[in-house]
């Protein structure tokens, strides 16, 4: 049994992460697993390593006065316009202000509820001639409406079909397509001054390195301006006497088409989205405002007789084009003349715009690249041949082709479609072939995973066991994958992978268990093309990449290109002349251009797809749908930014209670001396009554029932990893150790509890077990543990920090008991897994001791099978062995485990989920549970 020894102590351990620098101090109270599991960390470089900044942007010294005086070097920003701190313009106060942003924003709140509900909160006030916040929906919008804030307002344009009609004339040449757009120039402002990113935001291109262990430097690439691409177009600025001195602000964009509704009508809308390169990129992910919807393009549609109409094509493509150029035709002349802007911090600088990388799926990559099909948007590979060695595909080579080569021959033989007008022709510095951006989700895991690898394994068990027997094979891998055990954030599949429609989020979850589900099934070498291709995508989607990662990418894909091979063997697949199978061959490239992908995966247009297009469909009439979503996107913007004003303003910042108490203080005050309605001031002393009630209920609800809440994101100190009892006490549990050890069936249980006590009063003495101390006393019992810690590479918080339910529990939702694995700190021992050892948690508890509480878990222990790794599956396999009682501190954060099938034989019918990690021998540890898991364990 590993010896765990934690002091009782604060388990708060900061994070050396930028902004943090100044507690790299306390590295030396990290344990030694601690650094390990936390390695990109200390990766951040210390004060004094080299971090260089372009010489062409601006810093402080090109900051400018709101006059646009130059500001001397190092001065501070201009001070903020004085405010009152209750002026809550358009609205009266911060009642009103948060009424609005909840009813509309919060709520979702239909105008007929609104209405319902003023008309409810009125006759409750009318007994004390008091009316509320808004008369009804009507005035609540108007004034919503009103704000200047955020306002950028929507125009439209409309395009006809001017071309050939000599032959065949159809309805869609006479048919006018309009489009919807907001002025893209006030936009990228809006987000350069918003005071939300002010320490989240890059002004100039960087170069960042880390020390390695030999002393040397290595590089490491995060956001988009520590990549190579801002660096050039940085250069290009530089050289220029007419923009040098300017900070670059790129432009991305991002659009792809989406469904809405099946049964009514127009149900598919094609928004573009708009962000700046500046923002770093967990802000982006964070969906803090930082992407915004710029406009909604026209999808024309005809009858199916013209559907293959070469010229009702070329105009599609030509119409997405056009309404690119138009959309961003205000943008263009601060490309080559500087123009001076408020930015996050108060200083305002010259910036020169530029278009930046564009996040699309491969079919819109194709229309914007205007190639032909099944050929690269970035280079010159033949689609027969596409892992050979071609150069890339560039704009003057584009120009030069379509001068001296006839168009059969570029379709044929260079795959350029001749008769599209690409929208990067009408900008300076702009290369479409190059910003074409990597695409996790549509490239990889849509791409690769769900449409290339899971359709060949279902292809491959048919062809070798014939049709019955595959369907067979196929219901048993769903079963696998239906009794995976529960983990924090991740899916299950009851039914397995049997579904119709799937998702983003479907292929991402069944990617975390699908390769120990098909285990038995396939040959060793499919099971390694899948572990090679999920390290690729786990490699890929780190926060900060560096040079060690770029070549673990490398030797990832040259494994995978190796080990799929065994589809061709198999007579699954004649080539892999796939368009997405070869987007990864342009990663190492694409990283070292525009840093980490996880900061320009269409991940994050698909989620802003929920935000700005299906929720303000669902809240309008369906009639004319999309205006009510235009003016429904628009007051959210304005509320959004009337919510960071108020609060850089420092006037959110104190409870509302408390806020509304001083307002109708000040309000009985003002009417003290003449009260209309017979009523009496409130002094001092009852608005402090009220307000400690106010606290008081506060609390209460904060030590009431713990949420079915799985975790996710969360805001809040940096930290490696804080871990902490819930809340709530369960009374119906066990009160004293006899009564806990009857009730888990544990005999053993108050001498664990002596061993522990012992070794957390005694940590560097051993004793016999007769003169350890004996608890008598009571103890409280808890159902779960929340778990904080550092995860930038999965979906986090703006400062990186993540947050886990940890259970132990024998009703799970009302239904069957569920008991979490978990890592805990061993001190390396010998059968750690980088010094962790996997444990089952069967109990949370804390005992009162000798002056402290101590929060305990009692755990059963599993123990590593070999020294390495699983060969085809790349996974730890671990047994269970005896129990223990730790500190809370030794955990680390939960684990998840699935079971080792070993071979083909079905599951047994009466084995579940909740039943799985009791059920099987040996299990693997789930290192691609989420990448924080993969980072730690591989």
């Amino acid at each position: 049994m590993p010896r765990v020894r934690r002091s009782f102590t604060t388990s708060r351990i900061p994070c050396p992460h930028p902004g943090c620098q100044q507690l790299l101090k306390n590295k030396s109270a990290l344990t030694q697993h601690q650094r390990s599991a936390h390695q990109h960390s200390f990766r951040i470089p210390k004060p004094g390593q080299p971090r260089e900044v372009h010489d062409g942007t601006a810093n402080k010294q090109q900051c400018f006065t709101r006059d646009y005086h130059p500001l001397l070097d190092a001065a501070p920003p201009p001070p903020p316009p004085v405010r009152s701190n209750d002026d809550w313009t358009p609205y009266r106060n911060r009642l009103e202000f948060e009424t609005a942003h909840f009813l509309f924003s919060q709520a979702e709140m239909s105008g007929q509820k609104i209405d319902t509900l003023l008309h409810l909160w009125g006759v409750s006030l009318a007994v004390h001639g008091d009316a509320p916040p808004f008369a009804n929906h009507q005035d609540l919008y108007e004034t919503i409406d009103a704000t200047s804030l955020g306002d950028v307002p929507w125009t439209s344009h409309s395009v006809s079909y001017i071309g050939d009609r000599t032959y065949d004339p159809a309805p869609w040449m006479d048919a006018s397509y309009e489009f919807h757009f907001r002025d893209p120039h006030k936009l990228v402002q809006n987000i350069l001054k918003n005071p939300d990113f002010k320490n989240e935001i890059d002004y100039a291109p960087y170069r960042e390195w880390e020390e390695c262990s030999d002393g040397a430097y290595s590089r490491r690439w995060h956001d988009l301006m520590s990549a190579d691409w801002a660096w050039n177009q940085a250069d290009i600025i530089a050289q220029d006497p007419a923009t040098h001195g300017s900070a670059f602000v790129p432009i991305i964009l991002g659009s792809d088409k989406t469904t809405v509704s099946v049964g009514t009508g127009q149900n598919d809308y094609h928004p573009i989205y708009l962000s700046v390169g500046n923002v770093h990129n967990n802000v982006r992910r964070a969906h803090r405002n930082a992407l915004v919807l710029l406009g909604f393009l026209a999808i024309p549609k005809t009858r199916k007789k013209h559907t293959n109409d070469a010229r009702f094509r070329t105009f599609k493509k030509q119409l997405f084009h056009f309404s690119l150029s138009k959309i961003l035709e205000t943008l263009k002349p601060g490309m080559t003349v500087p123009e001076v802007t408020m930015c996050a911090d108060g200083h305002y600088r010259k910036v020169v715009y530029g278009l930046g990388p564009y996040i699309a799926d491969y079919e819109e990559q194709v229309i914007l690249a205007g190639i032909v099909r099944n050929w690269c948007g970035r280079c010159l590979a033949f689609p027969w041949d596409l892992d050979g060695e071609h150069g890339n595909r560039t704009r003057e080579l584009l120009e030069a082709l379509i001068e001296e080569v006839d168009t059969g021959t570029l379709w044929d033989e260079w795959g350029i479609v001749v008769d599209v007008i690409r929208f990067t022709s009408n900008f300076p510095r702009s290369d479409i072939h190059a910003l074409l951006a990597p695409d996790l989700l549509h490239q990889l895991i849509k791409g690769v995973f769900k449409d290339h690898l899971v359709d060949w394994v279902c292809n491959y068990l048919e062809e070798t066991y014939g049709s019955t027997r595959a369907k067979e094979i196929l219901d048993d891998i769903d079963r696998r994958i239906a009794v995976a055990p529960p983990f924090s954030g991740l899916r299950r599949f009851a039914d397995g992978r049997g579904f119709n429609q799937w998702t983003g989020d479907d292929s991402k979850a069944l990617m975390k268990v699908y390769l120990n589900a098909v285990e038995g099934y396939i040959p060793d070498n499919m099971m390694r093309t899948f572990r090679a291709f999920l390290e690729f995508c786990y490699i890929a989607r780190h926060n900060i990449i560096t040079e060690d990662m770029l070549k673990d990418l490398g030797d990832t894909l040259e494994r995978f290109h190796e080990y799929r091979e065994i589809f061709i063997a198999t007579n699954v697949r004649s080539n892999f002349a796939l368009p997405r199978q070869h987007a990864m061959k342009h990663y190492p490239e694409l990283i070292r251009l525009f840093g980490a992908p996880n900061g320009l995966c269409s991940s994050i247009t698909e989620s802003k797809h929920i935000k700005a297009v299906k929720r303000p469909y669902r809240r309008s009439n369906k009639f004319n749908a999309l205006k009510q979503m235009l003016l429904t996107n628009q007051r959210i913007d304005k509320l959004a930014a009337s919510l960071v004003d108020f609060t850089a303003c420092g006037m959110l910042i104190e409870p509302s209670a408390m806020s509304h108490l001083r307002y109708f203080e000040k309000q009985l005050n003002a009417d003290s001396d003449e009260d209309a309605h017979g009523g009496r001031s409130a002094d001092s002393n009852d608005v402090n009554q009220q307000a400690g009630h106010a606290e008081e209920e506060e609390e209460e609800r904060d030590e009431g029932e713990e949420s079915d809440d799985e975790g996710g994101a969360v805001e809040g100190e940096q930290v490696l990893c804080d871990i902490r009892l819930a809340r709530t006490i369960q009374r119906h549990r066990a009160r004293t150790v006899p009564d806990l050890a009857e009730e888990l069936d544990i005999p053993e249980l108050p001498t664990l509890i002596r061993r522990f006590l012992y070794d957390q009063l005694h940590p560097d003495a051993d004793v016999p077990l007769r003169q350890m101390p004996v608890y008598g006393g009571r103890l409280n019992v808890f159902h779960s543990a929340m778990a904080t810690f550092f995860a930038p590479s999965d979906p986090s918080g703006i400062g990186g920090m993540y947050r886990e339910h940890i259970r132990a529990t024998p009703s799970w939702r009302r239904g069957a008991a569920r008991y979490d694995t978990v890592l805990v700190d061993s001190d390396y021992s010998p059968n750690s897994i980088n010094g962790m050892e996997v444990a089952r948690v069967l109990c949370f508890f804390s005992i009162p001791y000798s002056n402290n509480t101590f929060p305990c878990v009692l755990v059963h222990w599993y123990k590593r099978i070999g020294s390495q790794p699983d060969n085809a599956t790349g996974l730890w396999m671990d047994r269970s062995r005896e129990l223990s009682v730790i500190h809370l501190d030794s955990v680390f954060r939960a684990v998840h485990l699935l079971p080792m099938f070993g071979n083909s034989d079905p599951i047994h019918p009466a084995v579940r989920y909740d039943t799985s990690l009791d059920a099987f021998k040996a299990y693997y540890v789930n290192k691609f549970a989420d990448h924080h898991s993969f980072e730690i364990l591989s």
